[in-house]
């Protein structure tokens, strides 16, 4: 066993080449067997284990800097730098991260979790190299999918223009997480149907210096002949417009080629573009045949061989994903104004399902979030009513648009914030905790999320039948409560919340996927003879004024639980109605997400970190009661 004697990169390069295709083997069924236990990004890894090896093998990490765009693809990097004995700590709380990250390892130079940012962080070292004197490598490794996203396209445009030494590596694998779409995808399709390219270019070149030159007209002949060859053999020639070496396409599971391939990179100077053409899930032919499904694996899955996943199956609650894809069909149904909207979460926000009955009403744009809320806008402004699904990690990336061309313009444009709050395994860049914060100080928003399962479909009813502006509906991500599904649908006041349980000893006001946890809190404080009332707040914007002046008057203390974060959340609200009113002498205590990135691992671990408990709640009430309205 190779794997097992590697904790370097020196280690890898004391080997002989001959013997890196075993060392390939081993990792593919490393990483199956410690999935299966752990769960984690599958196929993506699965895809680049030789390409890992040989960047590795060539250069010299952590001098040589590889970046890695999105970073799911960065377990075989992991594995290579010294990380191995961790993998069975892979996404668990405190334990080893999914993604680069800067503080477990000196290989990991730049973390992400988000696409699309590899290029720019690129050009950025690349500069302080040269503006330092130094002399190391910068290679940034980016998906064909990620690509799409505009922030790589501006990247590359700039890269071209400075010239500097960059190596840039395009795994083209052709599938993010949702099949790639869009015109760059087809564009990078042709580009691997000319294997030959390369070849009858150098050929054609070297017959052009044969050619006797007389003065500049020959010469500027000979560039338009050479010119045309390449439009002809490749229709766009792209990457070289914008100023790269291009060098591909390569067989990304063929370590002779990409030795080859990129040791020509190296010995290049200027920006090079390596296209290298991997398959997503090689080696194990379930995920081969379906990177989709196996883009991620779950714990405790058993990867059988050649036959996919098996799981002990359990009884659970529909998935909220479920729920809003069953409601966007239902919706599409009766309304043919309805679309759905989503960049390249076809899958993940369960739309599936309706792509496949509404082909011609259903978009997925890729990896382009600004694009996505802005074409949604320009459907609003048609009389259409866009359904925007999109992650909470994600809409962050669309904030300019959702604040200039939606909510100014005051579109009807309904924004489903998928992964809403706590996420657990994939972590900090994906925590969904800021999207409460960052849509509340916008003019003519709504907010509103669901106690449970039952409650979402009726806010999807809700914002459908809303038409003054855009109204955001979030959900959490996984299974909902369990509780039965209305048949009927009802529309839900906006700003209007619900009482769930009387109570005048002290209020607990709790927003979406926090409403179990308050009626467990109301529980345990009752076993201390504390009566509490509890809220389903419902609404994050507008607040129920309504009911914070009814307990304004009857003196009640507050507790506001909000999976989000404590600045600027559902909580600061209640506290800004509270001050702008005026309004002296009122207790009111705010849980929620404080002011720093909470890592990955569970959600109840996550939860407890930060005070989202039960116990944290009853806890804080109870401290909250006046000593006479205490009743043992």
């Amino acid at each position: 066993m190779h794997l097992e004697q590697i904790n370097s990169p020196e280690d890898l390069k004391k080997l002989p080449v001959e013997k890196l295709p075993d060392v390939a083997e081993e990792i593919r069924q490393f990483l199956m067997e410690s999935l299966s236990v752990t769960g984690g990004h599958l196929a993506s890894n699965l895809g680049v284990v030789e390409l890992t090896l040989v960047l590795h093998y060539l250069f010299d990490s952590p001098k040589d800097q590889f970046i890695w765009d999105v970073g799911h693809q960065a377990y075989v990097h992991k594995l290579l730098t010294g990380r191995r004995e961790d993998f069975p700590t892979l996404r668990q709380y405190q334990g080893l991260c999914g993604f680069p990250k800067r503080n477990e390892s000196e290989h990991d130079v730049w973390e992400t979790g988000h696409s699309s940012t590899s290029l720019s962080a690129a050009m950025g070292m690349a500069v302080a190299r040269d503006i330092k004197g130094e002399n190391n490598r910068v290679v940034p490794i980016i998906g064909d999918g990620a690509l799409t996203g505009g922030m790589a396209l501006e990247a590359l445009n700039h890269i071209g223009n400075e010239k500097r030494d960059i190596t840039v590596i395009l795994n083209d694998n052709e599938m993010s997480i949702s099949p790639n779409v869009g015109a760059l995808h087809k564009y990078l399709g042709r580009l691997r149907t000319h294997r030959h390219y390369h070849k009858v270019k150098e050929e054609v070149e070297y017959l052009l210096k044969k050619i006797p030159s007389v003065g500049g007209t020959m010469a500027a002949a000979a560039e338009r002949v050479k010119d045309s060859l390449k439009f002809l053999v490749v229709s766009g020639v792209l990457f070289e417009k914008l100023g790269f070496t291009y060098l591909g396409p390569v067989n990304g599971h063929n370590l002779d080629e990409l030795m080859e391939c990129l040791k020509q990179a190296d010995r290049t100077k200027g920006p090079v573009l390596v296209h290298v053409v991997t398959v997503k899930g090689k080696g194990y032919l379930p995920a081969e045949q379906d990177a989709e499904g196996y883009h991620g694996v779950g714990k405790n899955y058993k990867l059988e061989a050649n036959k996919g996943v098996k799981k002990v199956t359990t009884d659970e609650p529909v998935k909220y994903a479920k729920v809003f894809g069953d409601s966007l069909i239902r919706l599409a149904e009766e309304d043919k104004r309805v679309v759905g909207i989503t960049p390249a979460m076809l899958a993940g926000s369960g739309m599936n399902a309706f792509a496949q009955q509404f082909p011609e009403r259903c978009f997925d744009v890729g990896i382009a979030e600004q694009h996505a809320t802005t074409f949604a806008a320009g459907l609003a402004t048609q009389g259409l009513k866009p359904v925007f699904a999109i992650y909470s990690t994600f809409l962050q990336r669309g904030y300019d648009q959702l604040i200039h061309d939606i909510a100014r313009q005051k579109l009807n444009v309904i924004v489903a914030v998928d992964r809403a709050g706590f996420v657990g395994a994939d972590g900090e860049t994906h925590q969904g905790v800021y999207d409460i914060a960052f849509m509340r100080c916008v003019p003519n928003m709504v907010i509103m999320m669901p106690k449970d399962e039952n409650e979402f479909q009726h806010m999807m009813y809700t914002a459908y039948r809303y038409d003054d502006g855009p109204i955001a509906v979030r959900f959490p991500r996984g299974t909902g409560v369990g509780v039965e599904m209305d048949a009927e649908w009802q529309q839900i006041p906006i700003g209007k919340a619900e009482v769930l349980r009387e109570g005048r000893d002290v209020a607990l006001l709790a927003f979406g996927s926090m409403v179990p946890l308050a009626m467990k809190a109301a529980d345990q404080l009752a076993r201390e003879g504390i009566r509490a009332k509890v809220v389903n707040a419902r609404f994050a914007k507008p607040v129920d004024t309504e009911l914070l002046d009814q307990l304004c008057e009857e003196g009640t203390p507050i507790v506001t639980i909000e999976e989000g974060s404590s600045i600027g959340g559902f909580g600061s609200a209640v506290l800004e109605y509270y001050a702008e009113q005026e309004i002296q002498g009122m207790s009111v205590k705010t849980l929620g997400v404080p002011d720093y990135y909470v890592e990955h691992g569970d959600v109840d671990s996550q939860r407890r970190e930060v005070g989202l408990t039960v116990e944290k709640i009853a806890s804080t009430a109870y401290a909250m009661v006046p000593l006479q309205r205490r009743r043992a």
